[in-house]
């Protein structure tokens, strides 16, 4: 039995407690040694009687962190009775700091104790909760690596993070009001306002109607109460866009149907927003005019200690950025970029080291990786390169592969923006910084006019590196499964292989030997982008019929446009092809009436879905061809049926439109589903895997779902990474990892 020896864990062991959890497990089984942080390596000497027990209570490790290995070597190093943690050293960098934590129900026991050492302190958190990644420059992970470096420990806190009794033993996060970051208060002009407790009188301000700036764990969010939301809207100019909101847990069963999975997401220490059904869809219109509404419950000692004083159940709270545009972090830019939107700012004076936006999820899948997920690790055998995926151009991210583990920053945003593009830089290089990674290849999107691939050209360029362009939706069906499948990649926009605007993809084989087998049908985008904008261009594309234009011209299109849609579309000019799902879904919603006018990304066919919710859909006839050896669905077919109904006396009222909403989907899922069915049952595959940003639609993708599974296959939905593009950048990876592979066969 060995009773003395070195034990190494690795994995993510920073930032998780690992080093007091090994000195509790020690004092309790009388093991003498030592434990020192080693990168992303914990380094144990150990003797005693009960040595192995040790061995196996560290292996198992505190709440938060993941083990990858424990390996256990004899020692002839000198042992010391006592246990004692040591300085931090430089080793290894495979593990990962774990994401931002939501603060746990001790440290909210804590800030509510008005007479306790904690009570009604803003930054309270433990060595269970609170930020890691926000604030951290550098690993291993201890202070001097932080931006709780600026805030020397008083007495009091150097007590209990030298108590191996306390849960803030070692927590590198500890402070009080007496040595903590501070907060502070500022009118719209800059100028501080004068306040003994500054949490109190923004809650007092909130309750007025006043519109704050407050600058939480990963950049400035704007906050404000229902009854201000109409304000907020007009001055943001996003009228119809919808916001999310933080709510108290005793009341979102009156605002929103909750399941049981929604429940313990909204509870769970990640903390994000949940997309659930409103339970009455009309409800908070002026906060959301669609079905469904985002909440989130507070997730800071900040939130709590707000709504403690708040007199309203919830607030609005949406990032302080434009759509798509980095997280604003400092409370000069704020000041400088929000003056006009925000009449006052909370800001507190810790810097924000790592920006990092909510993350959002619908139905168990994520919608927004961020804050509570990422940098999100993830073990995946690519062989020995170290890779990096830029990611597309939309709802991007970055993913490094390294030594068997990839890691995938949080939310960086649409990078087609210059500030979006820096941000994605700016991760980068952080995230190679933190986990020691130096590139081989690149994997990018094949688009070649985006951002991010120029980034990726550049950056190969000047480091020499191998640069693998990959396909947008490829990148999708990689990031779902890596075995034999039939891949259905359902979206917006994705660049093709014949130069065209993909997004109504079916494919078969194993990464990376995807071959396109069924596709929707290709049909004409008026105006390129500008069909994105205005939905009835699209509409016009799909089915260019005089009716069409007579419907446009009822509506108050002016005949000189008309006129110049019918040329344009007749003659080709700036008319790009596209089996886009999502422009599909547009052209419905235009169709329908539901949304003429897109005013921010996915509006048409999130207002489609609205429109149909609760509705049974009815089955229409489905019209198939074949196209350069891949089976077509028609979405022109379609699109006629839908208008012919349209047509029909009695159709214009509500209840139909609802009707025709729900069954336009409920068909257009029920296509795509059999072009992917007849597709498995050619190439003898087992598996459909599906994913896209269309498969957020819960009706969309619950139809393909049963469809597929009622036929005898399995359907791979990745509940790990987004559905829509914030899984590109790890299929990226992925992709170009099996390229790398399958070259050394």
């Amino acid at each position: 039995m060995q009773k003395t020896g070195r034990i190494s864990v690795r994995g993510i062991v920073q930032g998780v407690g690992f080093r007091p959890f090994v000195y509790a497990q020690a004092c309790d089984l009388g093991i003498a040694g030592t434990v020192k942080n080693l990168g992303s390596e914990v380094e144990i000497y150990a003797r005693g009687e009960r040595f192995e027990e040790f061995v196996g209570a560290v292996s198992r490790g505190p709440p938060l962190s993941r083990i990858d290995s424990v390996e256990v070597t004899g020692t002839i190093k000198e042992i010391p009775d006592g246990f004692f943690i040591l300085p931090s050293g430089t080793g290894s960098h495979s593990g990962m700091i774990p994401p931002d934590i939501a603060i746990c129900s001790e440290c909210i026991a804590d800030i509510v104790n008005a007479g306790g050492r904690y009570g009604n302190y803003w930054a309270t958190s433990c060595v269970n909760c609170g930020p890691r990644y926000s604030i951290i420059s550098e690993i291993p992970y201890d202070r001097e690596r932080t931006s709780m470096a600026d805030f020397p420990v008083c007495p009091a806190c150097a007590g209990e993070y030298g108590d191996p009794h306390s849960r803030r033993h070692h927590a590198q996060t500890i402070a009080c009001e007496h040595c903590g970051p501070k907060l502070a208060l500022y009118d719209k002009f800059g100028n501080a306002v004068a306040c003994h407790d500054p949490v109190k009188e923004a809650a007092s301000l909130l309750d007025a109607g006043f519109i704050l700036a407050v600058r939480g764990i990963g950049g400035f969010h704007l906050a404000c109460v229902e009854e201000s939301a109409v304000l907020l809207k007009r001055r943001l100019g996003r009228i119809e866009q919808p916001f999310a909101i933080m709510v108290r847990p005793d009341v979102i069963d009156k605002l929103a149907l909750v399941s049981p999975q929604d429940r313990k997401l909204l509870e769970s220490a990640v903390h994000p927003i949940v997309v659930l059904e409103k339970r009455d869809h009309t409800a908070h219109a002026e906060i959301s005019n669609i079905h469904t509404i985002g909440c989130m419950f507070p997730y800071t000692a900040l939130h709590h200690l707000l709504f403690s004083h708040l007199r309203h159940p919830l607030l609005i709270m949406t990032s302080a950025n434009m759509p798509g545009y980095p997280m604003i972090t400092e409370i000069d830019v704020a000041k400088s970029k929000l003056n006009q939107d925000a009449d006052f700012f909370l800001s507190h004076n810790r810097m924000i080291v790592n920006r990092c936006d909510d993350s959002v999820m619908r139905d168990g899948y994520i919608i927004r990786l961020s804050r509570g997920f990422a940098p999100k690790r993830t073990a995946i055998d690519l062989g020995n390169h170290c890779i990096l995926g830029v990611g597309p151009e939309l709802n991007a991210n970055a993913t490094i592969y390294r030594s068997g583990f990839t890691v995938t920053s949080p939310h960086v945003g649409n990078v087609r923006n210059p500030p979006t593009l820096e941000y994605l830089q700016e991760t980068v290089q952080n995230l190679q910084r933190i986990l020691g990674a130096k590139f081989d290849v690149i994997a990018h999107d094949l688009h070649p006019r985006f951002l991010s691939t120029r980034f990726a050209r550049e950056l190969a360029a000047e480091h020499n590196l191998e640069l693998v362009p990959v396909q947008h939706h490829r990148a999708h069906i990689a990031a779902a499964t890596t075995g034999p499948c039939v891949g259905i990649a359902i979206d917006g926009v994705g660049y093709g292989d014949d130069g065209t605007i993909w997004g109504g993809e079916i494919f078969a084989g194993q990464v990376p030997d995807l071959k396109r087998v069924a596709h929707l049908e290709p049909v004409a985008m008026p105006g390129g982008d500008l069909a994105t904008r205005f939905p009835e261009r699209m509409l016009y594309g799909i089915l260019p019929e005089d009716e069409v234009l007579s419907l446009l011209a009822s509506r108050g299109w002016p005949d000189v446009d008309l006129g110049v849609l019918k040329k344009q579309v007749d003659s080709g000019f700036n008319v790009p092809t596209t089996t886009s799902t999502g422009r599909v879904l547009d052209a419905a919603s235009a169709l329908l009436g539901i949304c003429r006018e897109r005013t921010y990304d996915g509006e048409p066919a999130m207002k489609l879905e609205s429109a149909a919710a609760g509705v049974t859909g009815e089955p229409w006839d489905l019209s198939f061809s074949s196209h350069n050896g891949c089976e077509v669905l028609s979405s022109r077919a379609l699109i006629k049926t839908a208008f012919t109904r349209l047509q029909e006396p009695g159709m214009e009222d509500l209840r139909s439109v609802r009707t025709l909403a729900a069954s336009f989907q409920y068909n257009l899922a029920r296509g795509i589903a059999a072009l992917a069915i007849r597709a498995a049952e050619q190439e003898g595959m087992k598996n459909i895997a599906l994913s896209g940003g269309v498969a957020y639609n819960h009706a969309i993708r619950e139809t393909i779902r049963q469809e597929v599974l009622a036929r005898g296959f399995s359907c791979i939905i990745n509940a790990d990474y987004p559905l829509g593009d914030g899984c590109v950048s790890f299929g990226q990876c992925v992709y170009a990892g099996m390229v790398l592979e399958k070259r050394r066969e």
